[in-house]
């Protein structure tokens, strides 16, 4: 859907979580009573939760804190300022990942940062969609250009999910791990995912789009499409992490930046043992879904490729170098 600029200033109003009247609401925005309500009511279709209440008016039934470039640029680190080309936000987007993969193809940008507060069809892996309610998450897509084609990339999602984790870390959020191939996790929860899409030369010029889903809040309604185990910020941080939301995409700007442009030459070696330190999958007992394919045994870890290393039932060790992978109970 799109989202009006009269509604964006509405929820700019009902940002703080207070209480204001219709009669306010009205003045403000400079339009009628019964066009606020009809803003109010769209709200729902955003997967956002109010509260009405005779004599007081309107509020959020939880303050958010809309994404504001001029923020997030103010607490990037040096190195992540000189990286970035342009960092661009929309109140909503189809798929900021989609978004970055048009835009490869018609311009020769690298550096480039999406970010939007709602996904009408957000991307996750194998086709699936990432629930995207506006203004609770982070949803965040980079465009870079490499000069060596795709093979000189393998293992980049394995980096940068040790970047996420450095940078939850740095927000304070202990016990992350991250699950083969690109998922980070909390307590056998998901927590986050990483796609990237990768096109170009075979051995030539190639651009990734790199795009991250955080779950920073959740609402449960919106949350019912989701068929795996789930997790948010708030639920492991309390709720005064929705308020720092602009710092968190800073953080993680910093910490994947860096990743992302130094990688043709670290390579996943910079990388590797970092990874294995954060493996919350080693000596589990899986499922690998490979088609309609599927193989059990126990994870050993990941070789220095970046495959997914399974013992099975034999006692033999297999490489994998995609599957959906689920936990199991031994």
């Amino acid at each position: 859907m799109s989202i009006s600029d009269q509604l964006v200033q509405l929820l700019s109003l009902l940002a703080d979580g207070r209480f204001h009247s219709g009669t306010e609401l009205a003045r403000v925005l400079d339009v009628s009573r019964s066009a606020v309500w009809k803003h109010l009511h769209a709200l729902d279709d955003l997967g956002i939760e109010l509260v009405g209440v005779s004599g007081k008016g309107y509020k959020l039934q939880r303050p958010m804190q809309l994404l504001d470039r001029q923020h997030i640029h103010d607490q990037l680190e040096s190195r992540a300022k000189a990286l970035i080309s342009e960092l661009e936000i929309y109140p909503a987007i189809a798929s900021t990942n989609g978004y970055l993969l048009e835009l490869a193809q018609r311009s020769q940008s690298t550096g480039r940062v999406c970010l939007a507060e709602y996904q009408t069809a957000g991307k996750g892996r194998r086709g699936r969609a990432w629930v995207s309610p506006f203004g609770h998450n982070i949803y965040l897509s980079i465009l870079w250009r490499y000069h060596n084609g795709p093979g000189a990339i393998a293992g980049l999602s394995l980096a940068l999910g040790v970047a996420v984790v450095r940078a939850l870390s740095r927000a304070g959020v202990q016990e992350v791990g991250l699950k083969w191939p690109n998922d980070i996790y909390w307590r056998e929860r998901k927590l986050a995912g990483i796609l990237i899409e990768v096109s170009g030369e075979s051995s030539g010029p190639c651009h990734a789009v790199i795009g991250l889903g955080l779950n920073l809040y959740l609402p449960e309604q919106q949350a019912e499409a989701i068929e795996q185990a789930w997790v948010d910020l708030r639920y492991i941080l309390g709720d005064g992490i929705t308020q720092q939301r602009n710092r968190l995409v800073a953080l993680l700007l910093s910490e994947m930046l860096p990743v992302i442009a130094d990688f043709e030459e670290r390579t996943l070696q910079g990388f590797i043992d970092d990874w294995r330190n954060f493996d919350c999958m080693q000596g589990r007992a899986v499922n690998i879904y490979i088609g309609e394919q599927t193989c059990t045994g126990i994870v050993r870890g990941i070789d220095d490729q970046g495959l997914l290393l399974l013992e099975d039932e034999q006692g033999r060790l297999r490489a994998f170098a995609s599957g959906e992978v689920g936990f199991r109970s031994i």
